[in-house]
């Protein structure tokens, strides 16, 4: 089975291959790393194709869920003024239970990690009464979930989504 991209999407044991990109659709990822809402005919431009190439090419990307468009906002110029990570130690099976973390929408972030934490959820709340909601009625309620330790925000010094394509 190959993806949009003509690369294969699994191994022979079902595990995700990375996709390899070539140059050029790495070009088109770096463009709109710098602004999102660059037009596709400045895209081709830059990177040498038509604007209709540019469009086929930014469309395959968003199919295979290589890249996603979206506006990124602050949290709290839209009211949400509690953020926090949250590590959970669980007992069982770690994706099962961090299947069960994303359902939840407070939730915009879940790794699983190897340490101190099997996961690591972001959350993004109103106020420090639904963070505490969500933490005793909703997180350390979940199947599998053994404990938690909270780390809220006080400020975000950095968040950069340029890192490029390498």
């Amino acid at each position: 089975m190959t993806d949009p991209l003509g690369n294969s999407a699994t191994t022979r044991l079902g595990a995700a291959r990375p996709l390899v990109l070539d140059a050029v659709a790495k070009r088109i990822i770096e463009q709109l790393q710098i602004d999102g809402r660059r037009s596709y005919a400045d895209i081709g431009k830059a990177v040498g194709l038509s604007e209709a190439a540019v469009r086929q090419r930014v469309q395959r990307l968003t199919d295979s869920g290589v890249m996603q468009i979206v506006a990124v906002t602050d949290p709290m110029q839209l009211g949400f003024h509690r953020q926090a990570m949250i590590g959970i130690r669980a007992s069982g099976d770690t994706r099962v239970v961090a299947e069960a973390v994303a359902e939840l929408e407070e939730v915009d972030y879940v790794v699983l990690t190897a340490g101190s934490f099997d996961i690591l959820a972001e959350v993004v709340c109103e106020n420090d009464d639904e963070l505490i909601a969500l933490l005793n009625s909703r997180i350390r309620t979940l199947e599998g979930v053994a404990s938690t330790e909270t780390f809220v925000y006080l400020k975000l010094a950095k968040q950069l989504y340029n890192w490029g394509t390498r």
